[in-house]
């Protein structure tokens, strides 16, 4: 299956009628269960990604926001690793959100967030994002207490009011030259067992394991419900969801490398014309610099 094909079946284009459950986290589109077999496609979707984003880096006009969402070992940083590889760090943040500090407290929920949405010209990727707020919060209610909320804000429609929250919010930023891109890398909870047994079982992964993660696995249900929810709220024409099986991590490299080349290419970006008056002084600084004496090899090492 072509990867534009496998991009279209990942992207959620009618909301109302999505279904968690009818995206199989281990479903492969025909790739290989080899990662070798597939490594040329993963580099040639590197390069382009590289290619592209220097494009915007030098035009300037859009910024690119990335947000990963899925439960632990779904494997987020495996593909700010893998995919974003070849992205020159000037031109690219990485945002990860625990939780909330006492001053992200003190402000709405989309304060913290907020204040960290790329500028035009730049990528920014969110590992886990404002959406941990209709996430984690909702399964576990008790930590609207910590927010301090007036009971206003604390009614029966809280979740309603925030998914309305958000989509003006994404609304606003692409009206604004921001790009949105939202991945849901869902994973099996069987998968997630062995992901987490072989991070106890290998002495350098056990740093990346808290027993918490482990308790989350209670509220396993409670959780796809949140996402069903979620999605089918907020996934939006300017700004929508891509729900990536992520059983088999190259898989999930694949579609989310091809997702965001497509989403780019549809940028038309360009790199910038220097004409006029400007192109004739670099013409200028060009003459000069091919009239300067060029230097001997004595006088360059004597430089050194």
């Amino acid at each position: 299956m072509k990867l534009a094909n496998i991009v279209k079946r990942c992207r959620v284009d009618e909301p109302k009628r999505f279904r968690l459950a009818d995206h199989d986290p281990g479903e492969r589109f025909g790739l290989s269960t080899n990662l070798d077999d597939v490594r040329p496609i993963l580099a040639d979707g590197i390069a382009r990604i590289t290619e592209l984003q220097q494009r915007l880096y030098a035009r300037g006009q859009w910024g690119v926001l990335m947000v990963l969402q899925g439960m632990d070992t779904a494997g987020k940083d495996g593909v700010i690793k893998h995919v974003m590889s070849g992205i020159n760090p000037q031109g690219c943040e990485v945002h990860a959100f625990k939780a909330p500090s006492a001053e992200e407290l003190e402000h709405d929920f989309l304060w913290r967030t907020g204040k960290d949405v790329p500028a035009r010209g730049r990528i920014g990727i969110f590992n886990r994002s404002h959406y941990e707020e209709v996430l984690v919060v909702r399964v576990h209610p008790e930590m609207l207490k910590r927010q301090n909320l007036p009971p206003v804000a604390t009614g029966k429609d809280i979740w309603k009011h925030r998914f309305k929250a958000i989509r003006a919010f994404e609304r606003h930023l692409a009206r604004n030259g921001t790009l949105v891109l939202k991945f849901h890398l869902r994973i099996s909870k069987e998968e997630q067992r062995e992901r987490f047994l072989a991070r106890l079982q290998e002495p350098f992964k056990r740093w990346k394991f808290s027993p918490n993660d482990a308790a989350e696995r209670d509220h396993w249900d409670t959780y796809m419900a949140a996402y069903q929810d979620m999605i089918r709220e907020t996934s939006t024409e300017y700004a929508p969801w891509y729900v990536v099986p992520a059983d088999h991590k190259h898989v999930a490299w694949l579609v989310v490398s091809a997702a965001i080349i497509e989403a780019l290419d549809r940028l038309r970006l360009d790199y910038p014309k220097v004409t006029g008056k400007a192109l004739g002084e670099l013409k200028k600084v060009e003459r000069a610099l091919k009239a300067e004496q060029p230097e001997s090899a004595a006088t360059r090492s004597k430089h050194r």
